[in-house]
Order: structure tokens, then C-alpha cells, then sequence
């Protein structure tokens, strides 16, 4: 079998706009599904850390373990190093790397986890066979991915209707899948894991700050971030489109009866 995979773009990109919005992710939320189930002096490998605030949340869970966080993004890895130093966590490093090819040896982890990662990814099981390699036997692995076709909002809005269509329509010609979230359980038994627990949950906003929050993060990086960019590149909208949109986020959020939530999955399994 080939190991070859398309070209792939991270659909977000690194504009504040994207990386002030992921500064906000905790361990506490975004692996509530994987905290119960980590021991203290585990080994952590978190693939696909960004600005590292899970990461952090991760290392204090394990105590006097460790956990590695990687990314490809230079500029986020300083921000990564940063806020662990910030926090004091001395139990947490980082280190530049593709989840394609890891730099460890087999058999160094414990657990490995990912969040928001295999959406944004060609090879998502050639990713997950990476991470198998690099666990113990009975080791686990930890992902979580959204799936942007079960966003659901009220009231009606046009403009964020066309925004999930050109969201879908960038994800996949960057060799994506933006929803990633339904695949994890045919991904993980692909990748060669067992005992596969699949649970979900979900973001909501519906009081008047997170919701003005959420709607102004998406209208920004609709235009200034590597989505639009791409967008544009792609042919799929003008600049002219893209404020249209970026404005109908505004103006939505700012709606009295405004509401938004979308479904993640979890998946958790083990290396045989």
C-alpha cells in the first residue's frame, strides 16, 4: 500500500483571529472524555498541540508524568512554551514535528491525543497508524473532531448558510474533511486500534457574550484568516462575498434570539 497522500492546507491557518480563539480550549473541556482515564505518571503525547493550553491541562492531569506536544507550526510552539512556562508547568515539552513521522521510538507513550487534528489531515489513518506505532501495547489513543454539517443555528441566516457551504467546499480542496467527527470510528478500526469507545458531545452558545464572541471570531477569520485567503485562491468567493458573510455573522450574533450549536465525537481505543 502507498504511502502517498494529496497535498493538504490547515484550513485555519495561524491569524489571531484563529489562535486567540484556540487560547480559550482547556483540557477540562476539550478531553473531559480522556481526563477519568489518565494515571498519574502516564506519557503523554499530544499531536497537534497549537498554542498549547491543552496541552498544560493534560500535564497537570498526569502529575508526575510527562506530556509531548507537537505541531508544525513554529510560531505556535512559542506560544506553547510560553504558556507552559506561564503556568509553570515543567512537566510539559513541545517539539516540532509532522504527525505523519513522528520522532520518537515505538512503544514511548502511554496515551496519544489529538483535538480538532484529523479533520484537517489527507491521511488521517496513515496519521492514527503513526500514533499506534509510537504507543505501548494497550495504549490509548484520544481524538476529537467536529462535524460542521451538524451546526445548527436560529434564526435563520443566509449568509452563515453560504459560510458552511464555502467552509466544506475549502476544507476538501485543502485534502480535508470537515466532518471529520462521523469518520473517527471507521478511522480508528482502519488504523488498527480495538476496543473502540465512541461518545459525543457539544459546543453551545446561547448567552449574549459567547455568542458575540463566536460570531465575531468566525466574521474575522472569514476574512483575515487562511480560510478566506483560500477561498479567494480557490475561486469560490470574492472579497466582496467573504465581508458579506463575515457582516451576517455580526449581525446574527447580535440577534436577541440567537443560538448555535454543533456536535464533536470522541473516540477512544487502544493499541493491541
Amino acid at each position: 500500500m502507498s504511502d502517498e497522500r494529496p497535498p493538504e492546507t490547515y484550513t485555519h491557518g495561524h491569524h489571531e483571529s484563529v489562535v486567540g480563539q484556540h487560547r480559550r480550549r482547556t483540557a477540562e473541556e476539550a478531553a473531559a472524555f480522556l481526563l477519568p482515564r489518565l494515571d498519574a505518571g502516564a506519557r503523554v503525547l499530544d499531536f497537534g498541540c497549537g498554542p498549547g493550553t491543552i496541552t498544560t491541562g493534560l500535564a497537570r492531569a498526569v502529575g508526575r508524568g510527562t506530556v509531548t506536544g507537537i505541531d508544525l507550526a513554529g510560531e505556535v510552539l512559542t506560544l506553547a512554551r510560553e504558556h507552559a512556562v506561564e503556568q509553570g508547568t515543567a512537566n510539559a515539552g513541545f517539539a516540532r514535528a509532522s504527525v505523519y513521522a513522528l520522532p520518537f521510538a515505538g512503544e514511548t507513550f502511554d496515551v496519544a491525543y489529538a483535538h480538532q487534528v484529523l479533520q484537517h489531515l489527507a491521511g488521517p489513518v496513515a496519521a492514527l497508524r503513526e500514533a499506534r506505532r509510537v504507543l505501548r501495547p494497550g495504549g490509548l489513543v484520544a481524538v476529537r473532531d467536529v462535524d460542521y454539517a451538524t451546526m445548527v443555528w436560529w434564526p435563520p441566516e443566509p449568509r452563515l448558510e453560504r459560510f458552511q457551504e464555502l467552509y466544506h467546499q475549502v476544507a476538501t480542496l485543502n485534502g480535508g474533511d470537515a466532518d471529520a467527527g462521523r469518520r473517527i470510528p471507521s478511522w480508528l478500526r482502519e488504523a488498527g486500534f480495538v476496543d473502540i469507545e465512541i461518545t459525543s458531545s457539544t459546543w453551545t452558545f446561547a448567552d449574549r457574550e459567547s455568542l458575540r464572541q463566536w460570531g465575531d471570531s468566525w466574521a474575522e477569520r472569514t476574512v483575515n484568516s487562511a480560510l478566506g485567503e483560500k477561498a479567494l485562491e480557490y475561486g469560490l468567493a470574492s472579497e466582496v462575498e467573504l465581508r458579506e458573510i463575515a457582516e451576517g455573522w455580526r449581525a446574527w450574533a447580535r440577534d436577541d434570539d440567537a443560538f448555535f450549536t454543533f456536535l464533536h465525537v470522541e473516540g477512544l481505543a487502544h493499541r493491541p
